[in-house]
């Protein structure tokens, strides 16, 4: 049997909204992975941390801010900096420009509202093994 993929699920920044990652983090758990959550008020740094420490084989980062560019950007060069290549998926409310924008720098999915629970496994499945 193949060991379960590990997922970290962050909350970067000041957001204080929780409840979609949960939701997600639970239908990734109920799908067969391994799920690590964060907590609020994650910076990039805790957030590459965390995935080190836990040897997670992706990233999923929840922000409702407003702030997912610098947020994302960060995460994404943080790891670079590292020498670690991890796919990064970000959800939240994220206009449709920023989402082709952060989708060109290199991240692997953007979830926006309305994005199905059965969706988002299907898709980190596809990241994943790509």
């Amino acid at each position: 049997m193949q060991n379960p993929y590990r997922v970290l699920i962050a909350k970067p920044g000041l957001d204080g909204h929780d409840r979609g990652a949960k939701v997600v983090a639970r239908a990734l758990r109920d799908a067969g992975f391994e799920v690590v959550y964060t907590g609020l008020h994650q910076t990039p740094q805790m957030v590459v941390e965390a995935a080190i420490q836990e040897d997670v084989d992706i990233i999923g980062l929840s922000i409702l801010s407003g702030a997912h560019i610098p947020l994302v950007t960060a995460v994404h060069d943080l790891l670079k900096t590292k020498k670690i290549s991890k796919p990064i998926f970000v959800g939240g409310i994220i206009p449709p420009d920023d989402a082709k924008l952060l989708r060109e720098k290199g991240i692997a999915a953007v979830f926006g509202p309305g994005a199905s629970l059965a969706g988002i496994v299907e898709e980190i499945h596809r990241v994943l093994k790509a």
